[in-house]
């Protein structure tokens, strides 16, 4: 469904991405961990055009354009058909619940005002905020706002959701229930690429799991093959500081 092939980005004189390939087919929750400073953030921004890659190609669908040319129309279509949920939000602190749900639906989809609204509840409602539609950022937990955001990548019904660190800015209470929500998601056969270093969620929910280091995907494969039994000493050594050492065998 998705294929992105040798993507490289510098910034400066800081090569960040060093040619990443990286194939992800309809269904799969595909987790990407590694240290910070990896890549991985830009590597999400690379795909859905919120940075520009220097080189690289992409295959999403029958859309195919290389990363660095793509003309403003395919850069439209490829974020048509997917969402981005931040780390940080991203709600407009003006606007309700459901009308930032409903903004992206109403001002850059030009669906209609009514059928946006009821997509927005219905969006909410997924994510467990049926009592929260006329609340303001400000009324609303870190965990709440979160599943805002994930309500509004959910409401233009994309092919595929990007998720950078979701749980990140969130205080440790919060962040099952954001992760519940994307456990509910997956098993609905969204197809989700997340960067995250909850390894519990990588674990019991991806399909597919990605260990990046420096720049480029060190090891990937099945979660219980990177998790079980790694084969690459950098992928050991992560996974031996963030896992209790029964999780994994080196």
């Amino acid at each position: 469904m998705l294929e992105i092939k040798d993507i490289r980005k510098s910034f400066g004189k800081t090569e960040v991405l060093k040619g990443v390939t990286l194939t992800v087919n309809k269904g799969d929750v595909v987790v990407i961990l590694g240290p910070s400073g990896s890549g991985k953030t830009t590597l999400l921004r690379c795909i859905d055009f919120l940075e520009t890659a220097d080189s690289g190609d992409l295959v999403f669908g029958d859309i195919r354009t290389p990363l660095n040319k793509a003309h403003k129309k395919t850069i439209l279509e490829v974020r048509r058909k997917s969402a981005f949920v931040f780390q940080n939000y991203n709600l407009f602190n003006n606007k309700t619940a459901i009308e930032n749900v409903a903004e992206g639906l109403v001002t850059g989809r030009k669906i209609p005002r009514e059928e946006a609204y009821r997509t927005a509840r219905n969006a909410l409602d997924k994510v467990g905020l049926s009592d929260r539609y006329d609340y303001y950022p400000s009324q609303l937990s870190g965990g709440q706002q979160q599943r805002v955001g994930i309500a509004r990548a959910v409401a233009v019904n994309p092919d595929v959701i990007f998720f950078d660190e979701p749980t990140s800015a969130l205080d440790p209470e919060l962040i099952g229930e954001v992760l519940s929500v994307m456990k509910k998601l997956a098993k609905e056969g969204m197809t989700m690429i997340v960067v995250t270093h909850e390894m519990s969620f990588a674990q019991d929910v991806a399909t597919h799991a990605v260990f990046m280091c420096g720049g480029v995907i060190v090891e990937q494969g099945t979660p219980k093959e990177l998790f079980i039994n790694p084969k690459e000493e950098r992928t050991k050594k992560f996974l031996k500081r963030i896992l209790p050492a029964a999780d994994y065998a080196i």
